[in-house]
């Protein structure tokens, strides 16, 4: 049998995989999408976008905790996730789940 340790390893290998094949299946429909807007001739504008503004950009802190179900949070200011809210009231340290 499996030790804890060996188990969380293996579920951390199966999430990192798991992000890349969700980051190249987006890459895929993304790509898909435009071709098909292209195709038939489809802007941002007629699907509700703004084309004309330049997009603002929100900054996005890079995560430094996982959740025990591969959630992710930076820990900045503002509202914590439940799951963190969860965590904490369990009495668990936060420190356990940093990246």
């Amino acid at each position: 049998m499996a030790t804890y340790s060996e188990l969380v390893s293996q579920a951390q290998a199966l999430m990192a995989q798991a992000e890349q094949v969700r980051k190249q299946e987006l890459a895929q429909l993304i790509a898909d999408i435009k071709a098909q807007m292209k195709e038939y001739g489809i802007t941002l504008e007629d699907l509700g976008g703004q084309s004309g503004k330049k997009p603002v950009a929100k900054s996005k802190s890079a995560p430094k905790y996982r959740g025990p179900n591969g959630e992710l949070w930076s820990g900045g200011p503002g509202r914590k996730p439940e799951w963190v809210k969860a965590a904490l009231a369990e009495g668990a340290d936060i420190e356990a789940f940093r990246i």
